[in-house]
């Protein structure tokens, strides 16, 4: 499944999953694949499987089952708490819906978020289109000061679960607590919608900010790993350096190269 964190696979056994993965292999070898990969985010192949492990990475997730004033206590009390409070406060305002108007503010502040991380953002034509499918189990909430979007997150929603799925801020305004803010709203919407479970998607294990933001919020951290076939080297691991010099080009592009550059890479990203 491109671009899932996970997907476990459709089998109620070990016996089911060997089959499956053995008809995998055979479809690899038989049809010169360059490989397949499976991203359960428990089940692991049985010892003598020809699948390896090739990335790992954090999985975390607020439970929402308990208290609305449980999931704050949970919350760190500096780091966002305190900017929480502190957002309501500077009178920031929070704007939720499906709206063309919002999908332009969130993907302004994709741009300069990417550009901070100097990568190219996802072309605009793929959050269109995940709109026009998903339409209301897809939720943009972006949060103002005043009129100026500062902050934005976008969510999946899906039986139970809310899936976080990107996040983009204006660092010039990262002292006023827009990113807790939306967090926040998120959790009190999420809570009037019975939903049971905030998925906070998956981090590299080096995304040390990233990773310690999300257990700021009282998240579960777990650890997802995932296997192909044939094993080799790790696709992180050989692609390192290809980013870093990747990384040095975009950052010295100019908003069109880079929404361009987005435009090329994305559909081979997955």
């Amino acid at each position: 499944m491109p671009f899932s964190d996970y997907c476990e696979p459709l089998a109620n056994e070990a016996a089911e999953l060997q089959t499956l993965m053995l008809a995998l292999e055979h479809e690899v070898t038989s049809n010169d694949w360059g490989y397949v990969e499976l991203r359960p985010r428990s089940a692991l192949p049985s010892a003598d499987s020809a699948f390896a492990p090739s990335q790992s990475f954090y999985l975390h997730s607020i439970d929402l089952r308990c208290s609305t004033d449980e999931i704050f206590r949970r919350f760190h009390k500096d780091c966002v708490q305190r900017k929480i409070r502190r957002a309501c406060r500077e009178g920031l305002t929070c704007e939720q819906g499906q709206s063309r108007t919002l999908l332009e503010k969130f993907y302004r502040l994709m741009l300069v978020t990417r550009r901070r991380h100097e990568l190219p953002p996802p072309p605009f034509a793929w959050f269109e289109n995940l709109l026009e499918c998903l339409g209301k189990r897809l939720a943009i909430r972006v949060a103002s000061k005043g009129e100026r979007p500062i902050a934005a997150v976008l969510t999946l929603s899906f039986n139970s679960t809310i899936v976080y799925k990107y996040g983009c801020s204006d660092d010039e305004f990262h002292n006023l607590g827009g990113m807790p803010f939306l967090f926040w709203k998120t959790i009190e919407d999420a809570k009037q919608e019975g939903a049971q479970q905030l998925d906070l998607g998956r981090s590299d294990l080096n995304s040390s900010g990233l990773v310690q933001f999300k257990d700021r919020l009282g998240a579960t951290r777990s650890t997802q790993t995932y296997v192909r076939f044939p094993a080799g080297r790790s696709q992180s691991t050989s692609a390192d350096w290809q980013m870093r010099a990747a990384k040095r080009v975009f950052s010295f592009l100019p908003d069109r190269c880079l929404l361009e550059a987005g435009r090329l890479l994305y559909p081979h990203i997955g």
